[in-house]
């Protein structure tokens, strides 16, 4: 169920920053979005997920992965006025600087979305695409299935697989192709000594 509400009661935030359900409310443009709380199923892949990136790309690479961080606009006078908190994010080496501690102001090298019913996921694209981020993956929570979005001429373009049914990631180099309902197959490059098919049964 949606619900627009003009102003928060100020005992409803204070409630909310008290619990964790607020960690992942955004700020768009001022007005507050409240998330749902993920449900195990999008907590345990988006878990994986973080894991196999760090382990089989960020490490061996120079490179690092984060799971919800704040991420706003570099010209935001006030960042906390306008940010949004996507599931991973990964961040190349030459993209380090745009590290606040308490959030990153600028484009990570890639987003990363894990769709649950009546979420946002897709609503966000044009704040990234402002952002200028090269590529954002979602994905369904239940199927697993993928959308990759590549930053063209300043919007978003799908890009499809190729005829192995691979997503292949132009900037990190990281692969996906549906292993089967429910579950991924993932590696980096061609490279299949780094095969792994999430989540896990």
């Amino acid at each position: 169920m949606r619900a627009m509400i003009a102003e928060m009661p100020k005992h409803w935030l204070e409630e909310r920053e008290r619990s964790e359900i607020g960690q992942r409310d955004e700020m768009w443009e001022g007005v507050l979005h409240m998330a749902p709380m993920p449900n195990t199923m999008h907590q345990d892949f988006a878990g994986q997920l973080y894991a196999y990136l760090r382990y089989r790309w960020a490490i061996p690479y120079g490179h690092r992965v984060f799971t919800e961080i704040n991420l706003a606009h570099p010209d935001t006078p006030n960042w906390t006025a306008d940010y949004r908190i996507p599931d991973l994010i990964l961040l190349s080496a030459d993209r380090f600087h745009i590290d606040r501690n308490s959030h990153f102001a600028g484009a990570p090298l890639v987003v990363v979305e894990v769709r649950s019913p009546g979420d946002e996921s897709m609503e966000k694209l044009p704040f990234y695409a402002n952002l200028g981020v090269p590529e954002v993956w979602i994905f369904e929570r239940d199927s697993k299935e993928l959308e990759l979005f590549t930053f063209q001429d300043g919007h978003y373009e799908a890009i499809p697989p190729d005829a192995n049914g691979w997503y292949r990631s132009s900037v990190s180099t990281v692969c996906f192709r549906q292993y089967q309902l429910g579950q991924i197959r993932v590696r980096i490059g061609p490279d299949d000594a780094t095969a792994e098919n999430l989540p896990t049964r």
